[in-house]
């Protein structure tokens, strides 16, 4: 008898509404649905990714549950993200999953979003081989930069974060200085492979231990643009690959410089990248390069699970469930949640 579960998963932590359907920790759906309405703001606003989260939510778990070729009756638990993020977007996700495993009669699982970018690269079809513990796993994205250590899918250890902003922050808010569309990240990706990475150079922040800041740079980068500007107005638009190859090359070294000093303090062979800016080409192009040269084990994850999506969710909660964790209807959102 099969006795392994199914797992509908809610993501709705930010503007990215997403439904997944896992059986034990192979997808058998994974649908999203963005928010184009944040573009012409240059950034998210929590009233409206709340207001589209309500609009999208029903229409994405039923074409989860369609794709999956799935009832609603043969599932055997709810996971959803409880926190972080934005708390209007959370609510949504945290209402509909308490709803739907009431009516159901089903485990409900709150999942914490960081612990479920990491958790991805446990899903079945992530590696061709199953990525090795203990592992490193530098969470990058927009809201969140963390260097964590893992033993396990239930023991893992920060050995440093951000102190400001984050870098997929940092990558946005630069984008929006020189007139790139929101999100800005790949658009830097983008214009950076045209570009000279020594063109410019910015201040790196000088932060002890593991830990990460990125406001100083956000600052560096707009001050020396502005004493480029004053000098030659078309300065931006004569050189925007360079900057962005200039500014990126900087970032990265910043997050590099970390992860080797905690591959050398841990012993760590397994190393992983998570989150929406591990999508960034030169981010994997150089772990690629540090695997090679020291001899690790590399782990990049596939572009559909490294953006806020359910499948994430769904793995962490299928972990969840066999460790017998749930909790009752009392759970709720939670803005900020403990790692």
């Amino acid at each position: 008898m099969n006795n392994t579960p199914y797992i509908l998963a809610i993501e709705s932590s930010c503007d990215d509404t997403s439904a997944a359907v896992l059986h034990g920790n192979s997808v058998l759906s994974n649908e999203v649905a963005s928010q184009a309405v944040h573009t012409a703001y240059g950034g998210v606003v929590p009233e409206l990714a709340s207001r589209a989260h309500q609009q999208n939510i029903v229409p994405v778990i039923d074409r989860a549950l369609k794709v999956a070729n799935i009832e609603p009756s043969q599932l055997n638990a709810i996971a959803f993200t409880n926190g972080p993020g934005l708390m209007g977007s959370l609510l949504v996700g945290t209402s509909f999953a308490k709803s739907l495993a009431m009516t159901l009669n089903v485990p409900l699982i709150p999942v914490h979003h960081m612990h479920a970018h990491i958790l991805a690269h446990l899903i079945e079809d992530a590696h061709r081989t199953p990525i090795g513990f203990p592992f490193l796993c530098l969470t990058v994205s927009g809201g969140h930069t963390q260097l964590v250590e893992v033993h396990s899918p239930k023991d893992m250890r920060i050995l440093g974060e951000t102190i400001d902003d984050a870098v997929g922050e940092a990558f946005d808010k630069a984008a929006k200085i020189i007139g790139l569309p929101y999100p800005g990240g790949p658009h830097i990706d983008r214009l950076a492979k045209e570009g000279n990475p020594k063109f410019m150079e910015f201040g790196r922040p000088q932060v002890e231990g593991y830990n990460f800041s990125f406001s100083g740079m956000k600052t560096s980068f707009l001050y020396a643009l502005q004493k480029r500007v004053q000098q030659d107005p078309d300065f931006v638009e004569q050189h925007r690959a360079d900057i962005c190859a200039s500014y990126q090359n900087a970032l990265l070294d910043v997050l590099f410089k970390k992860l080797e000093m905690a591959i050398k303090a841990t012993g760590c062979q397994h190393v992983a990248i998570a989150g929406g800016v591990s999508a960034n080409s030169e981010l994997r192009k150089r772990l690629t390069s540090l695997g090679e040269r020291d001899g690790l084990n590399t782990y990049i994850p596939p572009f559909q699970y490294t953006t806020d999506n359910a499948a994430m969710i769904g793995i962490a909660g299928y972990y969840k469930y066999l460790a017998g964790e749930s909790s009752d209807l009392s759970i709720s959102a939670s803005a900020k949640v403990k790692f």
